[in-house]
């Protein structure tokens, strides 16, 4: 596509953007809502308060810890006086009428943020020991889980999750955006970390099964997305080194909007290392990501948005944000990191150089080392969560370096494409969105 005609297409793209609060929280239904339980509501290990434990409970037998997730059945719609005074109507959660164009969730979506709102259902399916894959899942209201405490998952995080988007479109469809790829990726980091994988046909029928369950939660146009997390579990008791004896499937789903409000300021992070050669930097593994909790929490109590993370063989090259691939521009030329075994390979990443070269760009895919952030013009990150994200400055070894932002820069283009392509303001050519229907 030559670059005039590329201006005029993105002339035509309306760029949506919000300016979110943080978004409230809503609950399951009937319950109620405290200080206590809101801090400790749908991630508590605590054991239920009626479970009294007078003899050991054997390996083999799961311990309840926390509240049983009931099957699947019709939840009936409550008076608004049913529910205690300071319950919201929104947390009364009603059985989902997918089939209805244009419902909507009762929420404020011009405040929504990023985070964990619980929708109606999730999708759950087991693999158990005596076979090596998976049985078929169903939908369950969306809550807590039992979880046997010597599971390999909480001992020892077996555990591999994905990340995936769905958007709402102008005429109402609901689209999905190159989910196959998110199946592969987790096929791959299944296979990394000794544990079955579903099926592909399997894990695309559990996201729009989750998807189309909660398909009021989907915000409306312009208003944010659908941020859709499959996981899959070391379930099963495990006691001493070694993969778990069950796994566990779990598809879940909640309504986001900008992952970053605001200013974007990065700091380059030169004690703690993200990977190393020949572990799990590649793959979306769960235990990759508590380990840089340190970096990230000192850097923002320092007032930085995010750490940048090198190289652990030499320290000199660039590799990921905490949560994002990492793209630099010096004039027309994109250079991004080689994803070389220790820098996961994004999605977005994949489908940011792709749009870039079709918009006439060169893009380089290969080392960089960390100097050449002091000469770009530009510098954004990209992940499923915040899409495309221009980069306000980097500090590295105390020095701060800011870069060019707004509508003609490069990264700017490659963003109206991308999530033109997305919402259906520009024709998916690419062939990478899949209707839900």
């Amino acid at each position: 596509m030559p670059l005039s005609s590329v201006s005029h297409t993105l002339s035509h793209i309306r760029r949506s953007t919000n300016k979110n609060g943080n978004a409230s929280s809503s609950r399951l239904p009937h319950s109620p809502v405290t200080p206590q339980s809101r801090q400790s509501s749908h991630h508590s290990l605590s054991p239920h308060p009626s479970t009294t434990l007078h003899t050991p409970v054997p390996m083999n037998q799961p311990l309840h810890i926390a509240i049983s997730v009931p099957p699947l059945s019709p939840a009936p719609e409550l008076p608004l006086s049913s529910a205690p005074a300071n319950v919201p109507a929104l947390s009364r959660h009603p059985m989902v009428t997918s089939d209805v164009k244009g419902e909507y969730a009762n929420y404020k979506w011009d405040e929504l943020g990023f985070g964990l709102i619980p929708t109606d259902y999730m999708y759950v399916m087991n693999c158990s020991k005596e076979e090596n894959s998976f049985s078929k899942g169903s939908l369950v209201r969306f809550g807590n889980m039992e979880m046997n405490p010597s599971s390999g998952i909480l001992n020892y995080g077996q555990g591999v999750l994905e990340g995936l988007k769905a958007y709402r479109r102008e005429d109402e469809k609901i689209m999905l955006f190159r989910p196959e790829l998110n199946a592969m990726r987790m096929k791959i980091g299944a296979e990394r970390m000794c544990m079955p994988p579903p099926t592909t046909q399997q894990f695309l029928d559990a996201i729009k099964q989750t998807v189309h369950a909660n398909k009021r939660w989907v915000p409306p146009p312009g208003k944010g997305s659908m941020y859709i997390r499959p996981l899959l579990l070391g379930s099963g008791p495990r006691l001493g080194v070694g993969p778990a004896s069950e796994y566990t499937f779990i598809t879940y789903a909640s309504p986001v909007g900008n992952y970053h409000e605001g200013t974007l300021n990065l700091v380059v992070e030169e004690n703690i290392y993200r990977a190393t050669p020949g572990g799990t930097g590649c793959i979306k593994a769960i235990i990759n990501y508590a380990s840089i909790y340190k970096a990230i929490t000192e850097a923002r109590a320092k007032g930085f948005s995010d750490v940048l993370f090198l190289d652990s063989k030499t320290g000199k090259n660039l590799e990921e944000a905490s949560t994002s691939n990492i793209f630099i521009v010096k004039g027309n030329v994109i250079s991004t990191p080689a994803t070389d075994g220790t820098i996961l390979p994004g999605i977005t990443r994949k489908s940011a150089i792709e749009v870039a070269r079709v918009l006439g760009y060169k893009v380089e895919e290969r080392s960089v080392p960390v100097e050449e952030l002091s000469d770009a013009d530009e510098v954004f990150l990209t992940g499923t969560a915040m899409v495309i994200n221009p980069v306000d400055s980097v500090t590295y070894q105390g020095k701060r370096t800011e870069y060019k932002k707004g509508a003609d820069t490069v990264g700017h283009n490659i963003y109206e494409m991308l999530t033109g392509i997305q919402f259906g303001r520009v024709e998916d050519k690419m062939g990478w969105t899949v209707e839900l229907k």
